[in-house]
């Protein structure tokens, strides 16, 4: 051992090492004692336990998708570079009159792809799932099981009348027919005519949705829907069934290769009766319409061709607008009232569409 080593250790051993552990002391002993009698998992109240090292790559991930949307939203203000159009988790079905109109959507316009984009509807439920049916209970002549039956064959005619791909097409609605009443002498007069002929009066657009395959086609499988049916005892003891439901049709020019989607928007109210056979001459599995209104945008002004003609482009004008009243097609907090709108020549201006 070198000479200054040994002097170095010798003179550590009698003045002792400035960083040496030394000898707990009693309390010291005391408290570590205690703390070693406590389970592994827990902590004292003054304890401390540090991040781990690995916690801070979740951070550093969060601030690179933080900046990024930061970069998307800088870049894409008006949201080009895509999504669902969708603000929010779908809505419940309705079950009662809205109180007001649905709130305004980001601005979008309507692709192929999203179709329903910058529209309430993007949040709408998809055909027959829109319209809400509500329990059945015994009313007028018929018992539980039978209003319960008569509520969906309702529905299924709101179908077959504005949700059917044939009917969209511009074929007859013929099993929307098949639910009417044949007995029924205006309803007779109005379907002879209404496919033959139509016209202000008769008028196939009041009850069923059509395209003209020339003109327009639907984007698409997906008519998005809002609203309910409800139900009383009407006049000798008939079931009577109110439909109120607006219907969202997305469609482009009927050439091939046309990309510019518009929407029709079409609220109808339909009132049916489902008599009783043995007061009213009816046929089973059918009903006699009692009224029918609609209201509707983009479907034509002054049009009574027997198909919804929506407006392309320079057709709209400069603003989409067509003169007129202004009306918002998704506002549902009041009824149709007479004339507001639909197929009868008073045209307005949809504020949204």
């Amino acid at each position: 051992m070198p000479d200054d080593v040994w002097e170095q250790f010798l003179r550590d051993s009698v003045d002792g090492v400035p960083d040496a552990p030394k000898e707990p002391s009693a309390r010291a002993r005391t408290v570590a004692g205690r703390l070693g009698d406590q389970p592994a998992g827990e902590q004292g109240w003054r304890t401390y336990t540090p991040p781990q090292p690995r916690r801070r790559k979740g951070r550093y991930v969060v601030g690179l998708i933080a900046a990024v949307a930061l970069l998307v939203a800088a870049f894409d203000p008006w949201d080009m570079i895509g999504s669902s159009g969708a603000e929010g988790p779908p809505l419940a079905q309705e079950s009662g009159r809205p109180t007001q109109a649905p709130p305004v959507e980001p601005a979008g316009r309507p692709t192929l792809d999203d179709p329903f984009k910058g529209s309430p509807a993007a949040r709408w439920a998809d055909g027959t799932a829109g319209i809400t049916v509500p329990a059945a209970r015994a009313t007028g002549w018929m018992d539980e099981a039978q209003v319960e039956r008569s509520l969906r064959q309702s529905r299924d005619f709101l179908a077959a009348a504005g949700l059917d791909p044939a009917v969209l097409r511009g074929e007859r609605p013929t099993r929307a027919i098949a639910l009417i009443n044949p007995h029924q002498p205006d309803m007779k007069t109005y379907l002879s005519a209404a496919f033959r002929t139509p016209s202000a009066e008769n008028d196939p657009l009041l009850l069923f949705s059509r395209f003209e395959a020339s003109h327009a086609r639907v984007v698409g499988d997906v008519v998005k829907t809002r609203g309910r049916l409800t139900y009383r005892e009407g006049e000798r003891g008939a079931l009577e069934v109110t439909a109120d439901v607006t219907s969202v049709y997305p469609v482009v020019r009927a050439e091939a290769g046309s990309d510019e989607v518009v929407r029709t928007v079409v609220r109808r109210e339909v009132v049916m009766s489902w008599d009783d056979p043995s007061k009213i001459i009816t046929e089973p599995g059918t009903f006699s319409l009692v009224s029918y209104k609609v209201d509707m945008t983009n479907g034509g002004c002054d049009n009574h061709s027997g198909y919804f003609r929506p407006e392309f482009g320079a057709e709209r004008g400069a603003d989409g607008s067509t003169g007129g009243e202004t009306v918002d097609p998704y506002d549902r907090s009041t009824p149709i009232s007479e004339g507001s709108g639909g197929t009868d020549g008073r045209c307005g201006t949809a504020t949204r569409s």
